[in-house]
């Protein structure tokens, strides 16, 4: 197949003139009618900054929020793709109490707005399950280097419970979407798969962990890194229970600094660039996935 380079016709200038005219006069309408006082040097003290007492350079609130986004990012996509993977595999059981739980909980969890799944879920694993299985214990009993290295993978001390707890959370939320890539890929895989590692002597479950579930993960894998970027995006909602990533320490430098503007752009050029190499990433990861196909 022969590709033909894009053209730019006269329509498209215009529209990008348009665009930019828009943008000027968006630009002047801020700067003069709102009599705003642009004031952006402070910005860079919120992302580093160097600490006189240290002598180095330490993350500011931004920088602290931001990292806290990709940790809690991670760690929930993690988790969600383990529980995503139970309830896809659940979704196409041919058991029908199986069937019927996984038909529920995908049902359930996408048909409800998130803030209140955040707020429920939250809640019950924050208050209930956090105390009883002791987690604050467990932190504060280990030695000073694990308490470091936990903290630079999850969350420092005062925040350690709550952090695992959001962890959970978005999880739980984001693994009704994974569930479905789940059970998208073992249902494109071909009957002759089954039937072929049927014929080697293979039951049931040797079936689906050794053959199945190997070719439909690689086929769910440009589907799930896109699924990753949703979960940085939906992150933004756990700052409304004061969980210290990237958009409730923008909202808390706002009430210091009523400074809007400049906060807000800044976290959303670090939202962008965080989503975009993601994308990039995964543009790539989609066309070496051609290549095999």
């Amino acid at each position: 197949m022969i590709f033909q380079k894009p053209k730019i016709t006269l329509l498209d200038t215009a529209l990008i003139a348009l665009l930019l005219f828009a943008g000027v006069l968006l630009y002047i309408r801020i700067i003069k009618g709102l009599d705003y006082n642009w004031e952006w040097s402070f910005i860079l003290n919120y992302i580093y900054r160097y600490d006189q007492e240290a002598g180095a350079w330490v993350p500011g609130m931004l920088a602290r929020g931001f990292f806290a986004t990709i940790r809690l990012s991670i760690w929930a996509t993690l988790l969600a793709i383990i529980l995503g993977t139970i309830i896809g595999l659940f979704r196409t059981s041919s058991n029908l109490l199986q069937k019927l739980l996984g038909f529920s909980y995908v049902q359930t969890i996408r048909n409800l707005p998130p803030l209140v799944l955040i707020f429920i879920f939250y809640f019950f694993v924050s208050d209930q399950i956090m105390p009883v299985l002791g987690v604050d214990d467990f932190f504060r009993n280990r030695s000073e280097e694990t308490q470091r290295v936990l903290a630079f993978l999850f969350a420092p001390a005062a925040h350690f419970s709550s952090f695992l707890a959001a962890v959970v959370t978005l999880a739980i939320y984001e693994a009704a979407y994974i569930a479905e890539i789940i059970r998208g890929g073992i249902n494109s895989i071909s009957r002759g798969q089954w039937e072929a590692s049927a014929a080697l002597g293979f039951n049931k479950r040797q079936q689906l962990w050794l053959v199945i579930l190997p070719q439909a993960y690689q086929r769910c894998l440009p589907p799930l890194a896109g699924q990753f970027i949703s979960t940085i995006k939906d992150s933004a909602i756990v700052s409304v229970i004061s969980i210290q990533e990237l958009t409730f320490q923008g909202m808390e430098l706002m009430a210091a600094t009523y400074k809007t503007f400049e906060i807000w752009i800044t976290i959303t050029i670090l939202y962008f660039s965080l989503t975009f190499t993601c994308s990039k990433i995964i543009g790539r990861l989609e066309k070496r996935q051609a290549r095999k196909y």
